[in-house]
């Protein structure tokens, strides 16, 4: 039903069974809030989107009170106002003075609101409690004294992810967000995804910074500091280096680096490939000796961790082939690095990813037979974007980077990784080739692409009938292995991704990222894919030389071990 009310005197459309807020929103009428999220069940609890109803005594939160016909609305009215005011004024009585080093300065929606309502001073103060920092994560840190309370890392943590890591700790004006227990997060069910990072307003979350770890190694001359960057990174740091949102920025990127001091540069695409295709290899041995399936991609590790913390009856149909960062990362101390790297400098190699939980699989990812890690440092998205400001980088001033170097070729099947269906599809591509010795045509496959959360395509390979699913947002995975546990039996792959939509939608992307900005960083992967002209991991060259000049092996290579993860 369709009926008008006024807004602010101005008569609007509106629909029954709509929020206000959602009234509001439509006409480009902006109202702060704290606690919403959108796509959630709305609480009210921040109280902070209230606006003025003529006709009824109190404010009404205009994310929770639905709209009627007779309604006449006042969004910013002198007791709104301060009634907003003073909201925000109590929340700064016991916040945090330490803005100019915060690590969401700039990017605070508290501060923002304080500027918005023109809040000059601290109004009421209330005694600060003491409060540990939570550092036990290696992934992220946790500091209650910034917390607001607004339940948005709780929400996204118990109906997203589905782990319920965070929880409200005791009642009333004693309640607090935390763990239970209060044992530090790395002790909880937490995957490290960062979601609650992505979603939390203040800086009472954020991602445990390798920033000043990775300067200080190339300040050091005993080391020879070497970087790889995601595919998912090269899609969305363009949003904030003054450069068109949504373009693949890798060869500027080459650039920047290089004058920022890193001696090499590495696209992580290229260990996708090699991912691919040890990934397609597993699935056709899987095949052939009629094991059990679905077999689940690795590529997550938030995805890991959930599977070795809350199911390990699962490991079995784990695959072991390593993640793109972890296979770039071997292949550059143990191959890439040694001809150019001529003097006995160590090597110390970077990654830029956008998700926080790279930071703990390099942190726990060792080579076996040396001791060492093959990623000294993960850096998101963010903090390369903080990195390059550091070093007064102006992109509109840098000339691409186009060298061909072996280490740079590339197939655009590693972009894809980049967004949710984006390893099924590349791994599609190369197991029809394993399985029929012809090159799937046309490459695309539309069924795996889009902003859904689930995707299934069913396609015969020969005389086979093979079926993948792709689902991101931890919570749809764990609800399809409930469909999986009760019966059902036609999957032979399920790539799941943590992080809804995908690595584009990352914890250790952009603060504010919105679903333009999703469409944008997914429509700079898939037009990669369009423009380049090797399509499948199997036919870049650079693998195949690596296979037959190193490796000393043909495309069926699970016998390799540092090219798998070898769960217990």
């Amino acid at each position: 039903m369709v009926f008008t009310v006024e807004i602010n005197n101005q008569k609007v459309a509106a629909k029954s069974g709509e929020t206000i807020l959602s009234i509001l929103n439509r006409n480009g009428i902006k109202v702060p809030t704290l606690c919403h999220l959108n796509g959630f069940t709305p609480t009210g609890s921040c109280r902070m989107c209230v606006v003025e109803v003529e006709g009824m005594e109190n404010l009404v939160t205009a994310c929770s009170h639905p709209v009627e016909e007779w309604m006449k609305i006042y969004s910013h009215s002198p007791r709104v106002l301060k009634a907003r005011k003073t909201l925000v004024e109590l929340l700064l009585a016991a916040h945090p003075d330490d803005c100019l080093y915060c690590s969401r300065m700039g990017a605070c929606e508290l501060q923002t609101l304080s500027d918005e309502l023109n809040i000059t001073e601290r109004k009421y103060r209330s005694r600060k409690p003491s409060i540990i920092i939570d550092r036990s994560c290696p992934s992220i840190e946790r500091d209650p004294a910034k917390c607001i309370l607004c339940e948005r890392c709780i929400r996204i943590c118990n109906e997203t992810i589905g782990v319920g890591a965070i929880e409200i700790i005791g009642r009333g004006n004693k309640s607090s967000i935390g763990t239970q227990n209060n044992r530090g997060l790395n002790t909880q069910s937490c995957v490290k995804c960062g979601q609650c990072i992505m979603v939390c307003p203040t800086g009472a979350l954020k991602e445990k910074s390798s920033y000043n770890i990775v300067l200080e190694a190339m300040n050091n001359p005993q080391f020879y500091p070497v970087i790889q960057v995601s595919p998912a990174v090269q899609a969305s740091v363009s949003e904030d280096i003054g450069i068109k949102a949504g373009k693949d920025v890798l060869n500027l990127l080459w650039t920047a680096l290089q004058k920022m001091g890193f001696k090499q540069v590495f696209d992580t695409s290229l260990g996708a490939d090699l991912t691919i295709m040890e990934l397609s290899e597993e699935l056709v041995q899987r095949i052939n000796n009629k094991e059990k399936f679905p077999l689940f991609t690795s590529c997550c590790p938030a995805w890991v961790n959930y599977i070795e913390q809350a199911r390990p009856d699962l490991k079995k149909h784990l695959a072991t082939s390593k993640t793109p960062q972890q296979m770039m990362g071997m292949m550059i101390k143990r191959f890439y690095t040694e001809s150019e790297n001529s003097s006995s400098k160590k090597v110390f190699s970077v990654a830029v990813m956008p998700c926080t939980a790279k930071k703990h699989e390099a942190e726990k990812s060792v080579v076996a037979d040396c001791g060492t890690r093959d990623v000294d440092a993960v850096i998101t998205t963010r903090e390369l974007v903080k990195m390059i400001r550091h070093f007064g980088i102006d992109f509109s001033t840098l000339e691409p980077d186009t060298s061909e170097q072996p280490y740079g070729m590339r197939g655009s099947a590693g972009k894809l990784f980049g967004v949710s269906g984006g390893v099924s599809e590349s791994v599609f591509r190369t197991l029809h080739c394993k399985l029929t010795g012809q090159d799937l045509s046309p490459a695309k496959v539309s069924e795996t692409r889009g902003l859904k959360t689930r995707k299934e395509i069913r396609m015969k390979i020969g005389k086979m009938s093979i079926g993948f699913v792709s689902v991101s947002g931890l919570s749809n995975a764990i609800q399809l292995l409930k469909e999986i546990e009760f019966g059902r039996n036609n999957i032979h792959l399920v790539e799941v991704m943590a992080c809804p939509y995908g690595c584009i939608n990352g914890g250790g992307q952009r603060i504010g990222t919105d679903e333009k900005s999703l469409k944008s960083r997914m429509k700079a992967l898939y037009e990669a894919d369009e423009e380049e002209l090797i399509k499948v991991a199997h036919k870049n060259p650079a693998i195949l030389s690596l296979y037959e000049k190193i490796l000393d092996k043909n495309e069926n290579s699970l016998g390799i071990n540092i090219l798998h993860n070898f769960i217990a």
